[in-house]
């Protein structure tokens, strides 16, 4: 079922809710410039194996509020506790992909995990997704400016050109139809501020502060968010453990699918 919460004085997130009365809680955020319809392929599965799958639509996204500001971490960050509060969440798997995997962290550093028993991260875009000195794995910077100016010039034409660069795998037109549609309801401006966001933010400070046991899942030919960051998030989390997804891009929910969703409850269930 959907609802919204409330979590500024002028801001409702979308919230969708599967399975309520399952046993195991997943709190799930989308990447850059999706949903929570990204992980349809999770919420097919997973409720029928006993879990409670809830996604939201950060602001900006998806059915939520557009307003005109709050897209940095710590606005999300907060947005997450907002919901997190209003559902009454407690011992859950905080699950997050790209931009949503740098949301989770923050959340885990800013709000000390409040009601966190474990982490996922999925080709999380951290500790940074751009290079800066002396880290020189990430994306380059001119690169993300190239996305923000091309989002608000001809958003549709930026969304269709994405798909080479989350999928490694052949998909169909349809599936890469299905992924625009995803994206497309997002307000522009939404877009290009969180892109500005994951350009310009970093979290090295961030990830000594996560205090549960973390699940890095990461597609070995990610071209969004590089391999490099995955090995500087199990370097960075005291208890982390990382799996690689030999055959997968950016798109790892999709591509590789079945072991996803098998690793993920393996993490869960341990």
């Amino acid at each position: 079922m959907g609802y919204y919460v409330k979590v500024a004085p002028d801001v409702r997130l979308y919230v969708e809710d599967v399975n309520p009365r399952g046993d195991k809680t997943i709190l799930f955020i989308h990447g850059w410039p999706l949903s929570h319809k990204a992980f349809e392929y999770q919420f097919n599965v997973l409720p029928e194996k006993g879990y409670r799958c809830i996604g939201i639509d950060t602001r900006g996204f998806g059915k939520s509020d557009k307003p005109w500001d709050g897209y940095c971490l710590d606005r999300m960050a907060d947005d997450v506790r907002g919901v997190v509060d209003a559902l009454g969440l407690c011992d859950f798997t905080l699950a997050g992909h790209s931009y949503g995997g740098a949301t989770a962290i923050r959340y885990m550093a800013r709000h000390r995990g409040h009601g966190v028993s474990k982490l996922a991260l999925f080709a999380a875009a951290a500790p940074s997704l751009t290079r800066r000195p002396g880290y020189p794995y990430g994306m380059p910077k001119e690169d993300v400016t190239k996305l923000v100016k091309d989002t608000l010039s001809d958003r549709p034409q930026m969304l269709r050109g994405l798909k080479e660069l989350f999928f490694f795998q052949n998909i169909s037109n349809a599936l890469g139809d299905w992924f625009f549609d995803i994206a497309l309801p997002a307000a522009g401006y939404a877009t290009a501020k969180v892109a500005m966001s994951f350009r310009d933010e970093s979290l090295f400070s961030d990830l000594g502060k996560i205090g549960v046991p973390t699940l890095i899942l990461h597609g070995l030919h990610d071209k969004v968010c590089y391999p490099e960051l995955a090995v500087a998030q199990k370097e960075g989390i005291s208890d982390a453990k990382l799996v690689w997804f030999e055959y997968s891009g950016h798109s790892l929910f999709y591509e590789e699918r079945d072991k996803f969703n098998s690793e993920l409850m393996k993490f869960i269930a341990d």
